[in-house]
C-alpha cells in the first residue's frame, strides 16, 4: 500500500488522533491563525453533536487559541487586479507582537504606506474570546465585531474578517474528511455561519495542512451557497526549520478579482498564519 492509499484507509483512525496542541510560533497570522468552543459560544452540548463536529470544534479552538512566541516585522504588497485586468499596487507592513508569556493575548497590524490612502488594522487576540478589531482608514476609526468585519481591506479582496480568520470563531465547525490537498496530509474542515452578513460569508471549507498547521486553502460561499471567494498560500515550505509563504492570493469568483499579498522577506513571517507550528524540526 502506497503512502497516499494508508493514508485514507486510515482517515477514520487520524480523525480520531486530530492534534494541533503544540501550534505556536511567530510563523505563519490569515490570515491571523487558531476543546470545545468557550462557554456560551457553542449552539449545543457534546451530547448533541456528532464525531465530526465534536472534532471541527476542537480543532477551530485550538487555532483560535494558538499564538506566536516571538514578536516579528515584515513588510510586503498588496497587487490587486481588477475586474478589467488592472492591476494597483500598495505597500504593507505587518507587525506581530508576541507579548509577555503571562500575557493573555497579542496583535497583530496591518498597515498600508507610501500611500494617502492610509489604512491600519489592528487585532488584539485573547484566548477563548472574540478576535477584537480596531480600523483606522482616512475617513475616520471604527472598533468592528462579528459581520462587521466582512469589509474590504484597502480597496483589496481581502476582508477585514479574512486577517483575522473569523470563520473560525463561528459556533459551527465540522470535519468532512481527511485527505491529501497540494501534496499536504489535510483535514478539511467546515465552518458555517448562523448569522451571515449580506453578501458575506455563509460558509467556508478550509484545507488545514497537518504538519505546519496552516490554512493552506479555503473556499468560501455567500448565504445562497455560490462561491464567493478562493484563498490559497502559494509556496509553504520549511525554512532553516520554520514554516514559510512566499505569497497568499484572495480570488473573488463572482467579480473576477484577485489580491496577491506578496512578503518582501520569504523567511519572515506569512501575514494570515502567524501561529501555525514551526519548531518541528
Amino acid at each position: 500500500m502506497n503512502m497516499r492509499d494508508q493514508f485514507q484507509a486510515n482517515g477514520a483512525a487520524l480523525l480520531r488522533g486530530l492534534n494541533f496542541a503544540r501550534r505556536g510560533n511567530a510563523t505563519l497570522p490569515w490570515i491571523a491563525i487558531i476543546l470545545l468552543f468557550a462557554a456560551g459560544t457553542a449552539a449545543a452540548t457534546t451530547n448533541d453533536l456528532s464525531d465530526a463536529q465534536i472534532q471541527g470544534r476542537r480543532l477551530a479552538q485550538q487555532l483560535c487559541n494558538a499564538r506566536p512566541v516571538e514578536s516579528i516585522t515584515n513588510t510586503g504588497v498588496l497587487k490587486i487586479r481588477d475586474a478589467q485586468k488592472r492591476w494597483l499596487e500598495i505597500p504593507v507592513r505587518f507587525q506581530i507582537t508576541a507579548g509577555r508569556a503571562d500575557s493573555p493575548g497579542w496583535e497583530a497590524c496591518y498597515e498600508t504606506t507610501g500611500t494617502n490612502n492610509h489604512w491600519l488594522l489592528t487585532i488584539s487576540h485573547f484566548a477563548n474570546q472574540p478576535n477584537h478589531y480596531r480600523l483606522v482608514k482616512p475617513d475616520g476609526a471604527a472598533d468592528l465585531t462579528g459581520n462587521e468585519t466582512a469589509i474590504p481591506f484597502a480597496g483589496s479582496d481581502f476582508w477585514i474578517a479574512d486577517f483575522g480568520l473569523e470563520f473560525l470563531f463561528w459556533p459551527e465547525q465540522k470535519i468532512l474528511k481527511k485527505e491529501f490537498h497540494k501534496n499536504c496530509a489535510c483535514a478539511v474542515l467546515e465552518s458555517t455561519n448562523p448569522h451571515p452578513a449580506m453578501n458575506g460569508y455563509a460558509r467556508v471549507v478550509s484545507w488545514i495542512d497537518e504538519e505546519s498547521g496552516s490554512v493552506i486553502e479555503a473556499r468560501a460561499c455567500d448565504n445562497s451557497d455560490k462561491p464567493l471567494k478562493d484563498f490559497n498560500l502559494k509556496s509553504l515550505a520549511k525554512v532553516n526549520g520554520h514554516w514559510r509563504v512566499e505569497a497568499v492570493i484572495m480570488d473573488n469568483v463572482q467579480t473576477g478579482t484577485r489580491t496577491r499579498l506578496e512578503f518582501d522577506d520569504f523567511s519572515a513571517t506569512n501575514a494570515l498564519n502567524p501561529t501555525a507550528d514551526s519548531s518541528k524540526k
